[in-house]
């Protein structure tokens, strides 16, 4: 059974004649009434009885007829759900987003995307990017923008801008850059305590530390940055944050900030979930993304630079 045969069917029916469905369809009469009688011999019944030059329903034509037209209603608007998506007239984009994304121009993605595409439903996921590289993997969302290192089996990883990490603290004494060995020997305040040793800042303060044979561990472990910048300038122990939490205008006064002795990076990449295709919503979104990600690093007040062309 086709819709083909199902359209010439509910056509003839609605006529009363193979001759005029033939003329509404664009066929012939024979294709028409062929149609039909395949119908008719894969389900063992007459839809049909001629009376004089014309068709009248049988008793199964007229059981069939409903379940036709919802059978053709449903394709049409299948049809119709993939040309939205096609057109993004429609559809939902699932997207992950940094941490820090107002620190890149990203607070109001969603804002100006539902500006051009206002039928699009958006969900955004703003996370660490830890959780939104699993979240990538687990197929919960489709893509999402990740500071670098993160887990990455199963995704496709392209790296687009990196920004610098800067050791941050009160001491005015402290201008000359920051060894791994001095981190480890003062007391250290760390943030994004929900996800720990796998933010990637951690994993790379980590990283150094195990090369260098020390340890680098935190005296007082909070959930956000503010927070973080609230106890360094209080005194309590130093932190670090990407060069463009420091270029915000929310990041404290009175704290004084200097590189890390082997420069330190967040390196921001674009993750999606390898060999998988994005829908035409979550596509469109992640191109959006990722060029307001690079017009911003082009600005005049940016701290990031491009790793790529794109």
């Amino acid at each position: 059974m086709t819709l083909q045969q199902l359209q010439a069917f509910l056509v003839a029916r609605r006529g009363g004649s193979f001759t005029a469905a033939a003329r509404s369809l664009g066929l012939t009469q024979p294709s028409v009434s062929e149609l039909v009688r395949r119908l008719e011999e894969e389900l063992g019944m007459e839809l049909f009885r001629r009376v004089g030059r014309g068709l009248v329903s049988t008793l199964a034509g007229d059981e069939l007829a409903p379940f036709a037209e919802r059978a053709l209603a449903a394709a049409d608007q299948g049809a119709m759900a993939v040309r939205a998506l096609r057109d993004l007239e429609g559809g939902t984009a699932t997207f992950g987003l940094l941490r820090n994304a107002e620190f890149y121009a990203l607070s109001e993605l969603a804002l100006h995307f539902h500006r051009r595409h206002p039928s699009v439903r958006v969900r955004l996921v703003g996370q660490n990017s830890a959780e939104t590289a699993a979240a990538v993997q687990r197929g919960e969302i489709e893509a999402g923008l990740v500071t670098l290192p993160v887990d990455h089996e199963g995704l496709s990883v392209t790296p687009l801008v990196r920004d610098e990490v800067v050791y941050i603290t009160a001491d005015a004494g402290t201008a000359t850059p920051r060894t791994i060995s001095d981190v480890a020997a003062v007391p250290m305040i760390f943030y994004d305590a929900h996800y720990g040793d796998l933010d990637p800042a951690r994993r790379q303060l980590a990283t150094r530390a195990r090369l260098a044979g020390v340890s680098v561990d935190a005296l007082i472990e909070v959930e956000h940055l503010a927070s973080a910048l609230t106890l360094v300038r209080a005194g309590v122990g130093d932190t670090f944050a990407c060069r463009a939490a420091v270029a915000s205008p929310t990041f404290p006064a009175g704290l004084h900030v200097t590189s890390f002795a082997e420069p330190m990076y967040d390196t921001i990449a674009l993750v999606t979930r390898r060999g998988h295709t994005l829908s035409p919503a979550t596509r469109e979104l992640a191109r959006f993304a990722q060029q307001t990600l690079l017009d911003h690093a082009c600005g005049p007040h940016s701290t990031a630079t491009i790793i790529t062309s794109h």
